[in-house]
């Protein structure tokens, strides 16, 4: 086998790792309600303006 070869198998095996990923990253985002989503966000910006204080 080539290396060009062994390179294009490892670049399209890393396309389907990174695309894997982002897919169950996207399933756990959107398992989150409204509210939750909300909450999250203000004790982030708490942090944050605590952080800059």
């Amino acid at each position: 086998m080539r290396w060009w070869k062994a390179l294009g198998l490892a670049g399209v095996a890393g396309v389907a790792a990174s695309g894997a990923v982002l897919a169950r990253n996207e399933r756990r985002r959107r398992a989150y309600t409204p509210d939750e989503v909300h909450a999250r966000l203000r004790a982030r910006a708490q942090e944050h303006s605590d952080l800059v204080r």
